[in-house]
């Protein structure tokens, strides 16, 4: 498996307030799928997507995005043909709010991961709402790996046991639940951070997380983690 990032450059044609950037960028990924029928039927399909991405950069101290600058917006995958639209036909797609402009790619390489920390809020999707107000912590913990192995196990085609340590500890970043727009309507998730165990499998689901998110809502910029490693 590989984890492909590729840096996009985004020419923004309106000001567009940080609560709404991810909707935003979200409209310009999607634009291009239908151009190809295999890309539109994976997006439209109720399955794993396999990319995650991040706010673009540099976020702005007045939390608004300004017409006429240019920001960068990282994307990244652990699937080959995801990577090759994203790097070629998506700097060719524009909106009323944003135009692309190049892009940059590159294979992160798979080294001994110590840290995970999301850069954007952690969702776990439920008819009950927010997890904290149904939920204890095991459960949301056992979510959060669970998710990780049923990506693993539909990308690769192969059954991992669950019956192994992900991490050795879990901090949240945010004193209160964080607000992400989806569909003129607010879910709340978390921002955390996970020690990482030294063990194969767990090596391995956080290597893949660095292209899939964490939990869900990833092909909506939930989840995007950054990294340390050992």
């Amino acid at each position: 498996m590989n984890v492909f990032q590729i840096r996009i450059k985004l020419f923004l044609l309106k000001n567009i307030p940080i609560n709404q950037i991810q909707t935003k960028v979200t409209m310009l990924i999607d634009k291009g799928f239908l151009l190809d029928e295999e890309l539109k039927q994976i997006h439209e399909e109720n399955r794993y997507k396999c990319y995650s991405y991040d706010f673009p950069y540099p976020i702005e101290q007045d939390k608004l995005y300004k017409q006429g600058k240019i920001y960068t917006v990282t994307i990244r995958t652990i699937d080959y043909n995801m990577a090759k639209y994203f790097y070629e036909v998506c700097v060719n797609q524009y909106t009323d709010d944003m135009k692309a402009l190049t892009a940059e790619i590159r294979v992160l390489p798979p080294k001994i991961i110590e840290t995970l920390y999301t850069l954007t809020p952690v969702i776990v999707k439920s008819e009950k709402g927010y997890w904290r107000k149904h939920m204890g912590l095991k459960e949301f913990e056992e979510r959060l790996k669970v998710n990780l192995i049923k990506k693993w196990n539909s990308f690769e085609r192969k059954h991992m046991e669950e019956d192994f340590q992900f991490y050795t500890f879990l901090e949240f970043l945010n004193d209160k639940p964080i607000g992400v727009e989806y569909k003129n309507i607010k879910l709340l998730g978390d921002k955390i951070r996970l020690q990482i165990a030294d063990n194969e499998n767990a090596q391995k689901l956080a290597y893949m997380s660095l292209g899939t998110g964490l939990c869900e809502m990833n092909a909506r910029g939930a989840g995007f983690v950054n990294y340390r490693w050992l």
